[in-house]
């Protein structure tokens, strides 16, 4: 039996010879496997399988055993079903005949989702919001480094040199055109294979540090699909940089003396007639908004680590580098954790700004969805929104680190409801084990400091 999908892709891409099939892991990384055209059909129809232990790796890529997924599960295969629309061709490939599909994760009767894998775990959370009756406007937006392949003089990171000016950038020239121009070269081919491959990047603008930039995502109504292309988005960008001889990173923090880099969630809810309920000329006297302010706060600190996924990602929460540390809101105030953009009334929405770029886009966007969700539900409200500079400033403060966010991740049922109780715990599994890994390890710094001394 043919799959329409499928026979329309490759009547319309004869030179088709291989396709990848992408699964989204616990962590945000594309796992999957290659196959050959002739196989495409029976996958779109059948799915294949893949062992459920995927979804329990930690930042080496192996299996935390402590899941239950792995060894004692029998590694068990799950299986991968297709996600419509997502048949597209890999651009970056050089003979232009390789193809690439996003799928996700089923028990093996395919008519039950495997809640352990994120994207589920969204699905899930679609259908709570959904209760509400709005439809949302959803947009992502992803900053990142570009990095040279090459090491300074000391093995450190360092920003590439363009060839178009064949100079290194050194400052922060935030919003600036002449970066842009020495990098048009890759932001041109990042929007044009993004294209390609439907996936809405529309704007590129360089960010607070030297070889920071930000891509954005347009708005959209279905949470699935903007998570969908945040994920394949990652994969254009850093393939894009490999095609032009440099890295790409998401990191949360790759340098600790420059800003961090985040993904911001913009939401606005609409009613059955289109119009958005945020929309105000003083949106603090709208309840909606409020209450869904008072929802992301007021779970802010029982989603910190699923935020903030890597011990990396709190590297990134310092005072006065456009961070969010503390569980505030304002009127575009980019050092509060929540932010009402200015622009236009019918624009009004949430700009969510806790979440690293290192962060599952599929974990982040169920975050927001169930913050918003259990503010609108429960009437919560929010404290009053700051004014000025939030560093400057005393508030309560979120988790800095990933001991005190795990913890407080557990206590809160509200996560348990929205995440899945199995989930959670296998979240804090495998990040409790990435905690022991980079705990164990000895820093260059303290061979410096203490090694002469002590």
């Amino acid at each position: 039996m043919s799959h329409p999908e499928v026979t329309a892709f490759l009547e319309q891409h004869p030179n088709v010879t291989t396709i990848e099939l992408l699964v989204t892991d616990l962590n945000g990384v594309l796992r999957g496997k290659r196959i050959e055209r002739e196989l495409l059909e029976k996958v779109y129809e059948e799915g294949f399988n893949l062992p459920g232990s995927v979804m329990a790796l930690d930042a080496t890529g192996t299996t935390v055993e402590e899941t239950g997924l792995g060894a004692e599960d029998g590694d068990r295969d799950r299986l991968c079903l297709p996600v419509p629309g997502t048949l597209a061709m890999v651009p970056w490939h050089a003979d232009g005949d390789r193809a690439q599909a996003l799928f996700t994760m089923f028990e093996t009767d395919a008519e039950t989702p495997f809640l352990m894998d994120p994207r589920q775990v969204l699905v899930q959370a679609v259908k709570r919001f959904n209760e509400l009756g709005y439809t949302p406007g959803i947009a992502v937006e992803l900053e990142f480094y570009l990095i040279d392949t090459e090491r300074d003089a000391e093995g450190k990171l360092q920003p590439p040199v363009s060839p178009v000016s064949g100079r290194r950038m050194s400052s922060k020239q935030v919003y600036s055109m002449d970066d842009l121009d020495d990098y048009d070269f890759f932001i041109r081919d990042v929007l044009d294979t993004a294209h390609e491959q439907n996936i809405p990047a529309d704007t590129v603008i360089t960010e607070y540090a030297p070889g920071q930039f930000e891509v954005n995502l347009n708005y959209g109504n279905d949470p699935m699909r903007a998570a969908d292309e945040a994920v394949m988005l990652k994969r254009v960008i850093a393939q894009v940089a490999r095609k032009w001889e440099m890295e790409a990173t998401f990191m949360a923090k790759p340098y600790i003396e420059e800003a961090g880099s985040g993904m911001h969630i913009h939401l606005s809810l609409m009613d059955s007639e289109g119009n958005n309920i945020f929309a105000s000329e003083d949106p603090e006297n709208v309840p909606e908004m409020r209450w869904a302010m008072g929802g992301l706060i007021d779970m802010a600190d029982h989603v910190q680590a699923l935020l903030c996924p890597n011990i990396n990602s709190y590297r990134r929460l310092n005072p006065d580098a456009f961070a969010p540390t503390a569980k505030t809101w304002g009127y575009d105030n980019r050092t509060s954790a929540l932010r009402i953009p200015s622009g236009s009334i019918e624009a009004t929405r949430i700009e969510h700004r806790l979440s690293g770029a290192d962060t599952n886009p599929y974990l982040a966007v169920a975050v927001v969805l169930a913050g918003v969700t259990e503010g609108l539900q429960n009437h919560i409200e929010p404290p009053e929104p700051v004014e000025g500079n939030v560093y400057d400033q005393d508030h309560p403060e979120l988790a800095d680190n990933a001991r005190d966010a795990l913890r407080s991740m557990i206590l809160d049922e509200r996560v348990q409801k929205w995440f899945g109780a199995d989930f959670i715990e296998m979240y804090r599994i495998c990040k409790w084990s990435e905690v022991r890994l980079f705990e164990r390890q000895v820093t260059p710094m303290e061979y410096e400091l203490l090694l002469p001394y002590i």
